[in-house]
């Protein structure tokens, strides 16, 4: 059988080189799409809270935030219940890019999944949603992976 992770890591390396092309005139790369979302979406989200929402590393937070604030996209500030953490807020320049990384990533999914029904997509998305809810749970729950057979 098929690796189900081959063709789930295949379509996400695809989708990465697709917002590469579409957003490099930007200034943008593909990974850092999904920041500029989430910071939009909330202005002043705690660095931290990205971490735990995008699933990705601190150090790779930070990296991908230093590169979006020298670029002039994010800024952050400390936050003033806790010093040590961050709080990140976009510049209007984010702002101003945001509906056009949506409009990229719309673009993508409608283009993936055109020769799809209704009906098929729906099953297709309830599917994905209970595998990435299962991803979730195992990342927290780590003794309860894959069973040996």
């Amino acid at each position: 059988m098929a690796s189900f992770m081959r063709f789930v890591d295949r379509t996400s390396r695809c989708f990465t080189l697709y917002r590469n092309n579409q957003l490099e005139d930007e200034g943008v790369n593909g990974y850092q799409h999904l920041y500029i979302i989430k910071v939009c979406k909330h202005p002043g989200i705690l660095q931290d809270e990205l971490v735990r929402e995008i699933y990705v590393n601190k150090s790779s937070v930070a990296r991908q935030l230093s590169l979006l604030e020298q670029n002039g996209f994010i800024r952050r500030e400390a936050c003033k219940e806790d010093r040590r953490q961050l709080l990140v807020y976009p510049t209007e320049k984010a702002m101003e890019l945001f509906p056009k990384v949506l409009d990229v990533r719309e673009r993508w999914n409608r283009r993936l999944l055109e020769d799809f029904t209704e009906e098929e997509q729906a099953m297709l998305f309830g599917m994905m949603e209970r595998v990435m809810e299962k991803a979730a749970y195992l990342l927290k729950h780590p003794e309860e992976g894959v069973k040996s057979e």
